[in-house]
Formats: structure tokens, sequence, C-alpha cells
């Protein structure tokens, strides 16, 4: 069995881990992408929400302060004191009340209230200036919300209302969400990483048992099968690999018999040759007639040896696909022109040649390759049969197909040989083969050549002894195509 080479071990791995780590990295900087969208998407999202909503709430309760104090002419500390205890609690963390010069007037912070002090916030600035104001951030845990709103009292600003929240219990819901979502990618991340390891692993593998095999057959062990197993792409590579390389054996195992088989044939004529001219040469005071004798044997051989070169050439051809473009030829009367040549050959062994032919069976062919089939077939049957035997040709219409059969009242064929008959250079009697004078290459041929039409042929035996080969083309009609 063939073996890999070192540097092709060497380059098994490198190739493995290089598709391995690609695989991996594409896995990786997907769900890497995805990730950092899942972690500044949604936090960017719900952090704008959160500011729209403080917003929204600051603006209310700045909005109904306003509305408290818009019905006093003037803000003094006792009237902005008494109008603000009728307004309902809140959870500012600090609420501002300042005259129209920015003096506050209610601070609720107790500890180190303002009043008295002048409160020149951007924010009451602002609200001073007739404009309501809002301003938030979030950092170091908490959200710190602003607002202010002018007071206005006859559409003249009276003074400003300013509140300021510390709000630290929807900043750690904030930090949950983020702390979830850093805590899901990991998980995520840890995923991926075990998937896209084994899943690249999976894959490099099935590729890396097909590199292997591609090698082994290669260096040619046609016999090596690739074990890439699943119903993958990869797997379906796999199997048409080990189609290829079934089909590869069964060439090689043909080539090698063939090989074989046509050294062993050339072998003969050839030692014959060699035999019969150191006869010649050895043989001191040879007579003029046993001389000619041996010339005459070596002419034979010779001439075995051209039909041979001969039936080798056209196979290879076939083979090879260099048929020659197909016309319209009727096969009556090349069959007729074959039986007239055979006839010589029929009557030296008291054969009778019957023939039925039908008119009008023409087939996509050329002339060349209708007589090679039907004289071969035709000459095989005279050689096998009985001496005073017949045979007999029948060529008629069958629906689309024009068939040929040829049939002899010889020994038969064992039933054994039947599925090898058509075999190059198989014999089924190889001494009564080569006593007539065959190469065992003309039913190949008849069989290589109706395939290469469409067509097909058969052997059977026949009831009462014999054998008979039936061929079948597809039939065209004059000047149309095929039926």
């Amino acid at each position: 069995m063939a073996t890999i080479s070192r540097a092709e071990e060497k380059e098994r791995p490198r190739v493995r881990g290089s598709l391995q780590i690609k695989f991996g990295l594409s896995y990786i900087l997907l769900i890497a992408a995805v990730l950092v969208l899942l972690n500044t998407y949604p936090l960017i999202v719900s952090e704008d929400l959160a500011f729209r909503s403080k917003a929204t709430a600051m603006e209310n309760s700045v909005s109904v302060m306003v509305s408290a104090l818009a019905n006093l002419e003037s803000l003094t500390e006792e009237n902005v004191s008494a109008a603000m205890t009728l307004v309902a609690a809140t959870d500012m963390s600090r609420i501002l009340v300042t005259d129209a010069a920015g003096k506050v007037l209610y601070d609720t912070r107790e500890s180190d209230g303002a009043v008295g002090d002048y409160a020149l916030y951007t924010e009451v600035v602002q609200a001073l200036l007739g404009n309501d104001a809002f301003t938030a951030s979030y950092r170091s845990g908490a959200f710190r919300s602003r607002a202010a709103a002018p007071v206005l009292y006859q559409n003249r600003i009276i003074g400003a209302v300013y509140a300021y929240e510390y709000d630290m219990g929807q900043a750690a819901l904030l930090r949950g969400f983020q702390s979830n979502i850093r805590n899901l990618s990991i998980i995520v991340t840890a995923m991926v990483l075990v998937v896209s390891f084994i899943m690249s692993r999976a894959l490099t593998g099935k590729i890396s048992e097909l590199l292997s095999a591609i090698r082994q057959v290669r260096a040619g062990a046609y016999s090596h099968r690739a074990a890439v197993r699943g119903h993958d792409e990869i797997a379906q590579i796999g199997d048409e690999f080990n189609r290829l390389t079934d089909r590869l054996q069964t060439t090689e195992d043909v080539r090698r018999r063939f090989v074989s088989d046509a050294s062993h044939e050339l072998k003969t004529p050839l030692a014959a040759i060699r035999l019969l001219t150191d006869s010649i040469l050895q043989t001191e005071n040879i007579d003029p007639d046993t001389t000619r004798e041996f010339v005459a044997d070596i002419g034979r051989e010779a001439d075995r040896l051209s039909r041979i070169s001969e039936d080798l050439l056209r196979l290879t051809r076939l083979d090879g696909g260099a048929v020659p473009m197909p016309s319209e030829v009727d096969v009556a009367p090349v069959l007729e022109q074959v039986l007239r040549m055979m006839e010589l050959v029929a009557e030296e062994r008291r054969i009778t040649l019957y023939c039925d032919a039908a008119e009008h069976c023409r087939v996509l062919a050329t002339k060349d390759e209708l007589h090679q089939v039907l004289y071969n077939l035709v000459d095989n049957a005279v050689k096998y049969s009985h001496d005073g035997g017949q045979v007999r040709v029948s060529l008629r219409r069958e629906g689309g197909q024009a068939v040929l059969t040829v049939a002899d009242d010889g020994v038969g064929i064992p039933e054994e040989d039947l599925p090898r008959i058509f075999q190059r250079f198989y014999r089924v009697d190889k001494a009564r083969s080569r006593a007539a004078g065959g190469t065992g290459l003309g039913l190949s041929i008849v069989q290589d050549t109706v395939k290469n039409r469409g067509g097909s042929v058969e052997a059977a035996n026949r009831p009462q002894g014999g054998a008979v080969f039936t061929v079948h083309w597809p039939r065209v009609e004059e000047g149309g195509g095929e039926e």
C-alpha cells in the first residue's frame, strides 16, 4: 500500500490548523461585533429613556409648583413658604424658589439652606430669562437631574422655581441591566468559543480526512477510501471522491489486465516468428519447401500481429471518443455486402448463411462502423459453427429500434462466461480462438461501437444449441430524427 511522505505529513496539521484558526476567528469576530452592539446600543437607549422619563417627571413637578406661585403679585419668603406648603410632597432632593433677581426665597435643604443668597445656577438664569430648562447626567452610579421654570404674573417674570433630583434607585436598575448584559455577554462568548472550536474542529477534521485520502490515492493507493461521515456538502464530496476512486481502481485493474493480455497476445506471435526465423537460420541445407512453409507461417503470424495492432488502435480511438460524425445509414445494404464477403469462408466448411433483412432500417452511424460490427458478428458465428451447420442473420424493425440478430448452431457459450464475453482478450476456448485466427478483441469492438451510437448488444445461448447475438440501434426515419 502506498505511503505518504514525511513532508506531506508535516503539511497536513498546518492546513488543518490554518482552517481551524480561520473558522474560529470568523465566529469570534462575528459574535464580538454582536456583543459590542449588545453592550452599547441597549445601554444608550435605556439611558436616553431614563433621561426622557426624568425630564417629563421633573417638568411636571416644576409646573405644579409654578402654578401654586402664579397667583402671587410678588414673591416673598412668607407667601412663597405658605404657597409651597400647599404643594404635595415630591421626591426631589432640593427645591429652590427665587425672586426676579435670583435671590433665594425658599430652599428645601434644611442643613445649609441658601435663603437670602443668590442662586445663579445655569438653569435658574435660563428660567429668569423666560425659558424652561432641564439638564441631566449619569455618573458615579446616580442620575443627577435639574429643572427650572419662570414664575409669571400678568406676563411678567417675578421669580423662578428650581428643582434638583439625585436618584440612585433608577441608577441601580440601570446598573443591574448593564450587569445582566455583561454577564450574558460573558456566557455567550464562552459558548461561542466552545461551539466555534467544536464546529471548526469537526469541519477541518473532515477536510483533513479528505486531504489525507487524496494524498493516499495520489500516491497510487486506489483502494483507499475517505471515511467522511455525515450528510453535509463535505460528506457528499467524500462520497463523490470514493466513487471516483472506485472508478480509478476499476480503470487501473482493467488497464493492468489489458496490458497483461495485450502483452501476452503480442508475445505469442512474436515468439512464433522468432522460433521460425531461428529454425531457418540455424538449419543447414534447409530445403526450399520447408523454407517456404516457415516463411508462410511467419507471414500468418505477422498478419495476426497486424490484426491485433489494428484492433488495439480501434479500441483506443473508441475509448478516447474519437468517433466520426454519424449520418443516416441503411443497415440492409451493408449487411448484404458482409454476407457476400463471408460466402467463400462459409462454403469451405459447408456452412449455410440465411438472411432475413427488412428494408429501411436506418440508423445514425457510419458505413465503416456498421461493416465492422456486422463483419465481426457474422465472422464469429461462422468460426464457431459446426461444419455443415447454419448461420441465421435477421434484421427487423421493432418500434423505434433496428434489431439485428446473428445466430449459429455451434457449441454455445458456457453460462459462467456470458457476463465476460465482451471483455477484451477474453476467450471461452483460447486454443480454438487462436487456431481460428481471432484476436479476442472483436466482440469488445462491437460493444463499444454500438454503445457509442446509443445502442446495446447482448449475447445468449439458443435452446436448441448455439449462441445468438442481438444488437439494438435507435432507428431514424429517412431525412428525420430518431423515433
